[in-house]
């Protein structure tokens, strides 16, 4: 069975997003930090898919494919814009970012037949109406969250309606000179 990551940057108090959807935030912080470019670069590296909601996919396609993303994160780009995509959505039906497949059906099953297919990884960007919906369903396998060093005072968090608790196990942790701290966490079976 594939493998379902989720990647993720949160504020110090633990929201993904403003309110009103905004994530400029995440870009506000300078990118001086060599050793964090590195990371970037290395993280987006290998062979896995990216799993979306409409929402994040919009936002990653009005960007990745463009110009400007080339130039400011060229090794990100060229990754972002080969990778298989696939987009959950009931409104989208069709796509023009390149290798993107729109999947219209229930969430749950839909990513429970993408896990039973033979295929590199998935990992979902983003997308926090569905972070929450996979893991309530059991369905994530490792969450990475990238602390960013701002605090919003309120938000959405990537677990945002979850009705139960999920017990999780830090099994990596990695700090960087710009302030921003990188956690894995698994389930606790």
């Amino acid at each position: 069975m594939r493998r379902l990551s989720v990647f993720n940057q949160i504020s110090v108090d633990g929201y993904f997003r403003t309110p009103s959807g905004d994530i400029s935030w995440l870009h506000q912080h300078p990118d001086d930090d060599e050793e964090f470019k590195q990371f970037t670069i290395d993280n987006s590296a290998g062979d896995y898919a990216l799993l979306f909601g409409r929402k994040t996919y919009e936002q990653m396609a009005s960007f990745w494919p463009t110009p400007a993303a080339a130039k400011r994160f060229p090794e990100v780009a060229q990754q972002m814009n080969q990778r298989p995509k696939f987009v959950v959505s009931k409104t989208l039906r069709k796509s023009e970012w390149q290798n993107t497949t729109v999947l219209s059906g229930d969430l749950v099953a839909e990513t429970q037949r993408l896990k039973a297919r033979t295929g590199d990884p998935i990992t979902i960007l983003g997308s926090g109406s569905i972070v929450s919906q996979l893991a309530q369903a059991g369905l994530i396998d490792e969450y990475q969250v990238l602390v960013m060093p701002v605090v919003l005072g309120k938000g959405v968090t990537m677990f945002d309606g979850a009705e139960k608790a999920i017990n999780l196990a830090l099994t990596k942790s990695r700090t960087f000179s710009n302030g921003k701290a990188f956690h894995v966490y698994v389930p606790r079976t």
